[in-house]
């Protein structure tokens, strides 16, 4: 027999109470008189005056003073016109009234009947009668705790009530994990071809699913399997993504949460969560646990708590050290972890044995690129002479993420001018879009703004053309864009290390806007703002981060850890601040007056530059190449890679 058919499985249902209830309630109304065919015959005040004058009227009770029940003596019960009042009651239960009828005032009504009686010489007797519903006053009584009760049972099922594995959403259960379980029943469709580029990180995650899949090949020489593996890259890089093809690869349950997940109101939530989810994770090893955004519990612990309170971070970060860690034994159960900020997570969580393994998933790199192009064009209709080769030359040192923005971006572009395919110049545009900003075609600029946005412009354009450093230009504009009024493209050299004569190019080039104001108008502007705000974090850093500068010497304030020994204080002294501050300024005011000299030397080209980006308002590299020739020094760099293109606002 089915355990449906079983007796014992009787459940018992609310509703039968309600049921119950209101049973009872119609019962009692029935007996009581309350409602019925007992209650005679609605009529009216002059019917019934006509009634007693004829003498059919045997008795009448007046209840509550404001209701008549109207009794009709043998004689009158067998005329006919009273025959509708002889309905026999479903249960007998004694005399009932034929008629009754409400009324206005009850001493007039009274005073009328009796004035009527003497009349007549009738024998009609008249009765006074109160009635009370106890069962109805006792129902008005309880009903506000009633609903008091009913309201709180209401209340707590629908806080306990939260669905999912580890009841994440009940108050009962408030401190069980909230990771979402992905079953080797339930795949995700992303799969370690889904994720282009990455090869090294592919690498060493495929080797912890095949750790999972086959632990006796690594085991059986005396090997132990990684407690976990930390995947650490800028955003947008893919780490995420990692994540989830290791999700679509590994035959074995898959726990995904946030670190913020941990985090609750409540004290001593977070480590209950941990404890949980290591409990569940153990339950169904081998099994995988992934935490993104690590770094929401996984910071560094302070050395003095200043509060005096108790730090619920902390403790949640004490229980995973446990955990992952600690007296107990976590068989076959690996951690991975992702977050962009790996200087801030505490040394014990980094330490071998927690997160033996830390991936560093980069930028992807010009071959990356165009594999991961091809892996966002699949489901665009893009143009047959597409090239995906110079689609990943004109965007280095994007994310993987800003990739497929560029991609959909590009769609929306040509779906706005009525294509049928995707172009090379809606993804030209598109990448424009993303670094630059919407254009501004409409934005009020006065003749004299414009001349002096072209001239700085064409000062960059000049200064960069002339120096070997300097990175090559792609295209100039002064069309407003963005929060800018001009811009300038650039796609400068892939660099591992960088030189201190290719810094200076750069902030030379940088400087040539504001020097090209003052050659030509012998006046300076705010424009510059953003070009000083980039030379002065490049001379920064060649002075306090790289140890480039002679007379600060080979020293660097920089803290990688993120964690700074020093409290509120500088590393370094007075004096060598005063120092640092002015070798910054000689630097910069150098360079400037090195992008000064290079523009007098070519004023009459920089005119004649500035005067075509007047008339046309975007200038490219055929141009330059008009006006001042080809450079010298492309020769020497035709087979370099590309890196980031960079952009210089107003």
């Amino acid at each position: 027999m089915s355990k449906d058919k079983n007796p014992k499985n009787f459940k018992f249902n609310a509703y039968w109470v309600y049921g119950i209830v209101i049973g009872l309630f119609l019962v009692f109304n029935i007996f009581s008189g309350g409602f019925g065919a007992s209650d005679g015959v609605t009529t009216t005040p002059s019917k019934f005056f006509k009634f007693l004058k004829d003498g059919d009227v045997q008795k009448v009770e007046i209840v509550n003073k404001r209701e008549a029940l109207v009794y009709l003596n043998d004689k009158a019960a067998k005329k006919q016109i009273h025959s509708k009042t002889q309905t026999q009651n479903l249960i007998p239960i004694g005399t009932s009234p034929n008629y009754k009828f409400e009324f206005g005032d009850v001493q007039l009504f009274q005073k009328q009947l009796e004035d009527t009686i003497l009349e007549r010489d009738l024998n009609t007797e008249l009765n006074f009668r109160t009635e009370t519903n106890a069962f109805g006053d006792l129902l008005l009584s309880i009903i506000p705790f009633v609903l008091i009760i009913g309201i709180w049972i209401f209340i707590m099922r629908r806080i306990s009530g939260g669905g999912g594995p580890g009841g994440g959403g009940q108050i009962f259960n408030i401190g069980k994990s909230k990771a979402k379980l992905f079953d080797e029943k339930l795949e995700t469709k992303t799969t370690f071809q889904d994720v282009a580029g990455l090869e090294g990180a592919k690498e060493e995650v495929q080797e912890i699913v095949d750790f999972l899949k086959n632990p006796e090949k690594y085991t059986a020489l005396g090997g132990k399997i990684p407690k976990g593996a930390l995947l650490v890259g800028p955003p947008g890089t893919g780490k995420t993504l990692l994540a989830k093809a290791v999700a679509g690869e590994a035959k074995a349950p898959f726990f995904s949460l946030s670190g913020s997940d941990f985090v609750e109101m409540f004290v001593g939530v977070g480590a209950s969560r941990v404890r949980d989810l290591f409990k569940q994770a153990k339950e169904k090893s081998p099994s995988i646990i992934f935490i993104d955004e690590i770094d929401a519990i996984g910071r560094a612990r302070g050395k003095s708590n200043f509060s005096g309170s108790n730090d619920e971070r902390e403790n949640t970060l004490n229980q995973l050290l446990t955990e992952m860690d600690g007296f107990g034994s976590n068989t076959n159960v690996i951690v991975l972890a992702a977050t962009n900020r790996a200087d801030v997570l505490d040394k014990a969580l980094m330490r071998a044995g927690r997160f033996d393994r830390q991936i560093y998933v980069d930028l992807p790199d010009i071959r990356e690129r165009k594999e991961i192009f091809e892996v966002h064009l699949k489901p665009l209709k893009k143009a047959k002479d597409l090239d995906t080769d110079f689609l990943s030359k004109q965007t280095p040192g994007f994310s993987g993420a800003d990739i497929a923005n560029v991609c959909n971006e590009a769609a929306l572009i040509a779906a706005r001018n009525n294509k049928k395919a995707v172009e090379k110049q809606d993804f030209l545009d598109a990448v424009d879009r993303i670094i630059g900003g919407l254009e501004k075609k409409n934005k009020i600029i006065t003749p004299e703004e414009k001349k002096a946005v072209a001239f700085h412009e064409a000062g960059h354009a000049t200064v960069s053309w002339m120096l070997e450093h300097a990175a090559p230009l792609v295209k100039v504009t002064i069309v407003p864009r963005g929060r800018s009024l001009g811009a300038a493209w650039y796609l400068p050299e892939e660099r591992l290390i960088v030189r201190p004569e290719q810094m200076l190019d750069e902030m030379c080039a940088a400087l040539g806007g504001r020097a090209a104001e003052k050659v030509i108008f012998d006046k300076i502007s705010t424009g510059a703002l953003s070009d000083l705000e980039k030379v002065t974090k490049q001379a920064r850093a060649m002075v306090t981060v790289y140890g480039l500068s002679d007379k600060v010497g080979n020293l660097t304030y920089y803290d990688s850890s993120g964690q700074n020994e020093y409290g509120f204080t500088k590393p370094y002294s007075e004096q060598t601040a005063e120092l640092i501050d002015k070798e910054i300024s000689d630097i910069i005011e150098e360079q400037y007056q090195r992008a000064i000299a290079l523009l007098e030397k070519n004023k009459d080209k920089l005119i004649e530059l500035a005067e075509v980006l007047l008339k046309d308002e975007v200038i490219f590299k055929d141009n330059l190449e008009a006006i001042f020739g080809k450079r010298p020094f492309d020769n020497k760099k035709e087979n370099a890679t590309q890196d980031i293109p960079s952009e210089e606002e107003e």
